[in-house]
């Protein structure tokens, strides 16, 4: 296919010319940063660099599927196909798959995900006595997660008690040959820096890596990708250390800051040139982010020049902020004909959501609300998994007593902890136990138990040794135990049982579709895992209306209109930064917001905001006072609330009914 940059500027030109070597392009905000990354892999192959040896890697299965699309615009489709781009959790699959039973493992290895983790926490929890210490699984599994990206593993970790459950956790994990999303990344470089011929066969495999969102790297992603790439260095990293917000979870904006003393005398590329927003916006967050100490020195300039003030708006109270926001945006679309979808209202905390929610359904607005349930967390899909979970491998503990009685078929909670028990004391796996229950188990149980052993046997073996296809498979099971007619008896009402439905038919076609690519229930397993990736939850693109947006949520996307609501000390910063010391990262997130609004951008600080029902005073954020007051618009509810209106105000109005 013919290749072009003619339509690139001079500095993307730059960065998809330079294709030897460590290159830092370090892209700003709305800089055109994945069209400047897919160039450079459609370069490397158009100079004659083997596909199969190209690697890009970034942070959600949406992102990796978004640069395979664009790249395969440009290559050739067998060029196309050869090219690995991944997440770094698919990537670590890959690279395990290599010799995973070098560290105790056996190569057909389950991933643990979010709630076979909780499952599993619970228990050991419970088992510990931690149900009198109120400890949450989610908030453990986020200290063992954190601890495990970090350099001194779980053996680091200060707190005794949630050391001796992270280490029974992880002897779980070992003892049913499986791993966690962390697991994957720890063993990953683990297994590149202990076995040399593994590492020689990556880096000979992957001879040019290119890695996305630079600055969301942790330090255990640096040392993987350290592994990884070796001598001359053909690395190329992309991000903006201006958007490095994600330190609450281990991302560390020193990989960027610091590039030259992982990888030498490497090529800083920057990309300046803004094609998003207006003069005024980036203007204004140039002005906010200079405050930023350490930073890498750079300047956004916006390709559109001029553009409408930016509003600061103070308001009596969250309410008033609301539902002035609520007014503004039915104006908006009934008389500017504004596309609901083109405007956004980003918040700092979940909590400032319930007031704009509440005036967006009094005024009616469709809106869209970051932080839907993920596809994978609904029961009957957590169900089905879990089915096939056991058919790929009986001895996994936390999905087998997911599913032993869904539906009911007599094998009650009591008979669960007598078989869990029983596993415990021989040492083996609760399906061992339901081959041989413990002697006090009722009749009743027992035969359930039999039958129920009986039917996955009797399925498992069409899947796994007939290779019959997985989806039909898996359709005649769920009708021989009932569980379709299970759920809609117990669904509320006909959408509900609509929904579930619907969910259950989803799963079975995805199955039916890995059966005719040829791919096993093992193979199936592992991508239903990697595709839970968090950031994939919320796929906006399908919903209709505003969208109301946490600014972490925000990056990476944009909007004609943005409302950034909350520019109070304590939320914005946060007053946990002003105790821990992480302004800058929250001067940081300000401008991300800031940043994703395309023409139009209103900012409001509230004198008081209600706080777990009682209505507490505000101070406005010192980040208000940062910025340029060269396109800022100041104003007061109160004088815009009681302004007379216009000639236009009244002949807009009108319009309405026009």
């Amino acid at each position: 296919m013919a290749f072009s940059t003619d339509s690139l500027n001079p500095a993307q030109r730059q960065a998809v010319n330079t294709l030897d070597g460590p290159v830092l392009i370090l892209a700003g905000a709305g800089t055109g940063k994945t069209r400047t990354v897919t160039c450079r892999i459609a370069h490397m192959v158009e100079r004659g660099i083997s596909p199969s040896e190209i690697l890009a890697v970034t942070f959600t299965n949406k992102a990796a599927n978004e640069m395979k699309e664009r790249v395969g615009d440009m290559v050739s489709r067998s060029a196309s196909k050869e090219i690995t781009v991944c997440t770094f959790h698919s990537l670590c699959v890959r690279i395990l798959r290599m010799g995973i039973d070098r560290l105790g493992y056996k190569s057909n290895f389950s991933i643990y995900t979010g709630n076979d983790q909780k499952g599993l926490l619970s228990r050991i929890i419970i088992s510990k006595g931690g149900i009198n210490e109120k400890l949450k699984p989610a908030e453990v599994l986020a200290m063992i997660s954190n601890a495990k990206n970090s350099p001194e593993g779980i053996a680091g970790m200060t707190d005794e008690f949630i050391a001796d459950i992270a280490q029974a956790y992880q002897n779980e994990l070992r003892a049913q040959n499986a791993v966690d999303f962390d697991d994957l990344l720890v063993l990953g470089e683990r297994l590149l820096r202990e076995f040399s011929d593994v590492r020689e066969m990556c880096r000979k495999r992957w001879t040019r890596v290119t890695v996305d969102e630079f600055q969301d790297t942790n330090k255990l992603q640096m040392r993987l990708l350290q592994q990884l790439v070796g001598d001359p260095y053909h690395v190329c990293v992309v991000g903006d250390d201006d958007q490095s917000i994600y330190g609450w979870r281990g991302a560390e904006a020193a990989n960027i800051l610091q590039f030259e003393k992982f990888f030498p005398n490497p090529e800083v590329i920057l990309l300046e040139t803004n094609y998003r927003s207006s003069e005024a916006i980036i203007h204004t967050a140039n002005s906010l982010i200079v405050n930023n100490a350490g930073r890498r020195e750079k300047q956004l300039r916006a390709h559109a020049v001029g553009g409408q003030d930016i509003r600061i708006i103070s308001m009596p109270g969250d309410l008033e902020e609301a539902q002035f926001i609520a007014h503004e945006i039915t104006d908006l679309h009934r008389v500017e004909k504004k596309p609901l979808e083109d405007i956004a209202i980003l918040f700092r905390t979940n909590v400032q959501s319930r007031s704009l929610e509440q005036a967006m359904r009094e005024e009616q607005i469709p809106y869209r609300m970051i932080g839907a349930q993920s596809f994978y967390d609904k029961r009957e899909v957590r169900d089905l998994m879990a089915y096939l979970e056991v058919m790929n491998n009986p001895l996994a503990d936390v999905p087998l007593l997911r599913i032993m009685n869904a539906p009911p078929r007599g094998i009650g909670q009591n008979a669960a902890v007598l078989l869990t028990d029983a596993s415990r004391e021989r040492g083996g796996s609760v399906w061992e136990a339901m081959g041989n229950p413990p002697e006090e188990m009722a009749t009743r149980s027992r035969n359930a138990i039999e039958q129920f052993i009986e039917q996955l046997q009797v399925f498992r073996e069409r899947i796994i040794t007939k290779h019959e296809n997985m989806g039909r498979v898996m359709l005649d099971f769920l009708d021989e135990i009932g569980y379709i007619e299970w759920v809609k008896r117990n669904s509320k009402t006909e959408k509900e049982s609509d929904q579930r439905r619907s969910a259950i038919d989803d799963v079975v076609q995805m199955l039916i579709q890995a059966s005719s690519e040829g791919k096993s229930l093992e193979d199936f397993l592992r991508h239903s895992a990697l595709a839970q990736d968090r950031e994939d939850d919320n796929d906006i693109e399908k919903q209709k209306g505003v969208t109301l947006i946490t600014l972490h949520a925000s990056k990476g996307l944009e909007y004609p209109i943005v409302y950034l609501v909350g520019l109070e000390q304590g939320i914005l910063p946060h007053k946990r930064s002003v105790e821990e010391g992480t302004q800058d990262e929250e001067r940081r997130l300000f401008y991300v917001g800031i940043t994703r609004a395309q023409d139009r951008l209103t900012i409001s600080k509230c004198s008081v905001r209600t706080k777990f029902g009682k209505q507490e005073a505000c101070e406005a954020s010192i980040f208000l006072q940062e910025l340029s007051d060269r396109y800022l618009e100041v104003l007061d509810y109160d004088d815009i609330m009681g302004a007379d209106a216009t000639e236009d105000d009244i002949a807009d109005l009108f319009s309405i009914f026009d």
